[in-house]
C-alpha cells in the first residue's frame, strides 16, 4: 500500500512534469501502480519513483504516465460537435485557405485514436473528391506511448464502431475477423500521431485553424488550465475554433474566446 509520503510525491511530480492533478486521487493512483511495482520487483513506491526521476523519458518514466492518465474515448463521442465541425468550421477553411489548400486541424488528446479518425473521416466526407488537392492530414497528439501504439495500429472491436454511419464503416475499415476491423491505410495517412506534452511549449510553425481538446482539461487546476487555454488561443488563426468537452467548461476570464455554444469557442477574426 502506497504511504501519504510516496503519494505525495507521485502526484508532486505529475502535477509538476504533466499539469495532472492527483492531489485527491490516493486510491486510485495506489490501484493503478501498486500491481506494476510488486510485479517489476521494487521494493517501494520511492524505489520505482528514484527511478523514473532519474530519466524521465526511460521505461519507467512512460510507465508511470500510461497507467496514471485516464483514456476513455470511443467513435461518434460528443457528434453534436462534428456536425458543427463539418457544417460551420470546414466552410470557413476551406474559404480561407482556397489559395493555399492547407488545412490545420490539432486534436490534442488523441487516446486510442477514435477521435482523430473521426476527424479525418469528416474531412473526407466534406471535401470529396477535390481532397486529393488540398492537405488535410490531421495531426493528433497524446502524452501516453501506450495509447499512441494503439491508435496508429487502428484496430478496433466491432462493438467500438458500432454507431458509426454504414458507409463509414465499408470505406475505411477492413473487418480481419474475430470482430475486430482495422483502419484502412487511406484514412491511416492522414493522421500524424506524435506523443506531445500539453505542458511543454507548443511547437508548431503555423496557427491552426480547429483545435479538438475534449475531456483533458479535467486532470488540471484552474491555474494550469488557464495558462493552456491561453496557449491555445495564441497557437489559433484569426477566427479559428476550439473544442472542448461537453462537461468541461471555460471561464470568460481564461481567454478572450467568444462562446458560440457552450463547448465550443471561437478566436476573434481579424
Amino acid at each position: 500500500m502506497i504511504t501519504d509520503e510516496e503519494f505525495k510525491r507521485i502526484s508532486v511530480y505529475m502535477k509538476q512534469h504533466y499539469g495532472i492533478d492527483l492531489s485527491q486521487k490516493k486510491v486510485i493512483v495506489n490501484g493503478r501502480l501498486e500491481k506494476y511495482v510488486r510485479s517489476e520487483g521494487w521494493k517501494s513506491f520511492n524505489a520505482f519513483m528514484d527511478e523514473v526521476e532519474k530519466d524521465p523519458d526511460g521505461a519507467s518514466g512512460k510507465m508511470l504516465v500510461n497507467l496514471l492518465t485516464t483514456n476513455h474515448t470511443y467513435f461518434m463521442r460528443e457528434f453534436e460537435h462534428f456536425d458543427f465541425f463539418k457544417g460551420v468550421v470546414l466552410p470557413w477553411i476551406k474559404k480561407k485557405e482556397i489559395g493555399r489548400k492547407d488545412v490545420r486541424i490539432w486534436c490534442g488528446a488523441a487516446s486510442t485514436g477514435e477521435e482523430p479518425y473521426m476527424i479525418a473521416m469528416v474531412l473526407a466526407d466534406f471535401f470529396g473528391l477535390d481532397r486529393s488537392h488540398w492537405d488535410t492530414r490531421v495531426l493528433a497528439t497524446d502524452i501516453s506511448t501506450k495509447v499512441l501504439r494503439q491508435a496508429m495500429a487502428g484496430i478496433y472491436s466491432a462493438d467500438k464502431i458500432s454507431k458509426m454511419p454504414e458507409q463509414w464503416k465499408k470505406h475505411f475499415f477492413s473487418d480481419i475477423g474475430g470482430g475486430q476491423y482495422r483502419v484502412k491505410d487511406e484514412l491511416k495517412k492522414e493522421v500524424i500521431f506524435r506523443q506531445f506534452n500539453l505542458m511543454d511549449p507548443f511547437p508548431f510553425k503555423k496557427k491552426m485553424h480547429t483545435i479538438f481538446l475534449r475531456n483533458v482539461m479535467i486532470y488540471f487546476d484552474e491555474k494550469t488550465k488557464r495558462e493552456l487555454i491561453q496557449k491555445v488561443y495564441n497557437t489559433l488563426e484569426p477566427g479559428g475554433y476550439l473544442f472542448i468537452g461537453t462537461t468541461e467548461t471555460l471561464d470568460r476570464d481564461d481567454a478572450p474566446f467568444q462562446i458560440i455554444q457552450p463547448s465550443i469557442f471561437r478566436k476573434k477574426e481579424g
